[in-house]
């Protein structure tokens, strides 16, 4: 099997998607790779040969696909860095010349799952957490998030220990600053240098956000921390979504001298699915390394293709038209134990039973007959001994994820390709002034020599802000002026939506139980 290799298609002028690493799905794979017999060698795919390592989309050599960049988040993680765990072999031993960005772990703050009081310095369960995070990116991660405490916390403060007491302490978006001043803190006097670090931005409105920033810029600033000063942004709540907000922020970054070629190169957009932001962004950056930085390298994530395997989600075409709104499509795939001994292409089987009524294959589903899917037949026992409801089992989910993660990759590319053709989403259209698109506004907005200017221009054009749907967190469209929260349509999907606020590995566990 040739291998597509996505890292070569890839063009450097491109803003670049990190795919949200799914624990769960490296974990198997990791442990097989390490000789431990985690899958059954008659159960892996015949045009496998036995190997399921070409599931592994870091390996040069043996991927069925190969992309060398990814987001793993400290929260999914082994923290304890003496402790030599297959599972986590595919990120720890990746090869030289791949990219790992670590997400330091908020969601599970918020979600209450590292129960402490963040906004107390001298919480010991805190200070634990905080030691092996930092401990674990300085380890294992070429960039790093600080330890911020999501903004969301607000809305999950109400969940209480057995002796009532909140998970993470968290009720106001002061008691969040002072929290993640405490984490920056610590970060940032005893990093040893070997990650860099990105200055988390969060805020569920515009004037959260704008004090946010006021707080947070100065762990970025080279003339306060010569030496150890954090090395770039992430954009979190409202600054990744709202367009108005984003020019707004990455202006008041530049003029406050806090994106400095060489210092400050990377800046990244957590949790942004919609397809149309892929383009987007990459319009930020050529301006930005136009006229000011330019090694900047702007990154988005998404755990989407994983969440959505476990739903039973399979993604089956894109939509990418000029003037329409372009779509990641995906619904229900095959799932029936008659399929145990079916030796059909799977990609033939789909579109023969009307599953599915067009179908992408992927270098995953061009090797897949339908029994390598659909394993578990009539009467299959599983370990308890009783007879399966489904026939899928822990592989099928894994091949079904790196399927759908294959497809998001090539997506973000061929939206990025068409859209140097000329082929423009409805999004970016300017209703207002027909003739013009995105790329050239925001090409004047970041052309400007002051900050007025720029500032201003964004203003002017408040209205066509409006018009961007950007995806689950935060607002966007219309209801920005009036951000708190809401939820867009990310895909176009069969049965139901993906809400980006919901965890890949959690729906996994839930699956599996």
């Amino acid at each position: 099997m040739k291998q597509d290799n996505l890292s070569a298609k890839h063009n450097p002028e491109w803003a670049l998607f990190l795919p949200a690493v799914s624990s769960f799905y490296i974990a198997g794979l990791g442990k097989q790779r390490k000789g431990e017999p985690y899958f059954d060698q008659a159960r892996i795919p015949a045009s496998f040969k036995g190997d399921v390592e070409k599931l592994n989309f870091l390996n040069s050599k043996e991927g069925l696909y190969y992309y060398k960049w990814g987001l793993y988040s400290a929260g999914h993680a082994n923290l304890d860095t003496t402790d030599d765990d297959a599972s986590e072999s595919i990120i720890r031993e990746r090869e030289e010349g791949t990219f790992m960005l670590g997400d330091s772990g908020g969601f599970q703050i918020l979600k209450g799952q590292w129960p402490a009081d963040w906004k107390d310095p001298n919480c010991p369960r805190a200070m634990k957490k905080r030691k092996a995070v930092l401990t674990w990116m300085d380890t294992y991660m070429d960039y790093g998030m600080c330890l911020d405490i999501p903004s969301q916390s607000l809305t999950t403060f109400g969940m209480k220990d057995k002796n009532g007491n909140s998970l993470h302490g968290i009720s106001t978006i002061e008691e969040a600053i002072s929290a993640t001043h405490i984490n920056n803190e610590y970060f940032i006097n005893n990093r040893s240098g070997k990650c860099k670090f990105l200055n988390v931005l969060q805020g569920r409105n515009h004037t959260q956000s704008d004090s946010w920033y006021e707080e947070m810029k100065k762990y970025c600033d080279p003339n306060l921390y010569p030496d150890n000063h954090f090395n770039g942004w992430a954009f979190g709540g409202q600054n990744k979504i709202d367009v108005h907000l984003m020019l707004r922020r990455l202006v008041g970054i530049i003029h406050d001298g806090l994106l400095q070629e060489g210092k400050h190169d990377l800046i990244h957009c957590l949790g942004t699915s919609i397809l149309e932001y892929a383009v987007l962004f990459t319009d930020i950056q050529k301006a930005v390394r136009k006229y000011h930085n330019p090694k900047l390298q702007i990154t988005f994530d998404c755990a989407s293709p994983f969440f959505s395997a476990a739903k039973g989600l399979a993604y089956f075409n894109t939509s990418i038209q000029h003037n329409k709104k372009w779509a990641y499509s995906m619904e229900k795939t095959a799932e029936k134990k008659s399929y145990a001994n079916d030796t059909r292409k799977y990609r033939d089987a789909v579109l023969a039973d009307k599953i599915h009524k067009q179908f992408t294959d992927s270098p995953v589903t061009d090797a897949l007959v339908m029994k390598d899917l659909c394993y578990r037949g009539v009467g299959f026992l599983g370990q308890h001994g009783k007879e399966t409801k489904t026939s899928w089992d822990t592989l099928s989910y894994t091949l079904l994820q790196s399927h759908n993660v294959w497809m998001h990759m090539n997506a973000v590319q061929e939206a990025n390709r068409q859209y140097e053709t000329g082929v423009v989403p409805k999004m970016l259209v300017h209703k207002f002034e027909g003739d013009r698109f995105f790329t050239q506004l925001v090409d004047e907005i970041f052309s400007k020599k002051t900050k007025q200017e720029s500032l201003d221009l964004i203003d002017y054009h408040s209205s066509y802000w409006k018009q961007f749907q950007s995806g689950s967190q935060g607002i966007s469209g219309k209801k920005t002026e009036n951000a708190m929260s809401m939820f867009e349509e990310l895909f176009t999907v069969d049965e139901e939506p993906i809400e980006e606020i919901e965890d890949s590995d959690e729906a996994m566990s839930l699956v599996l139980e």
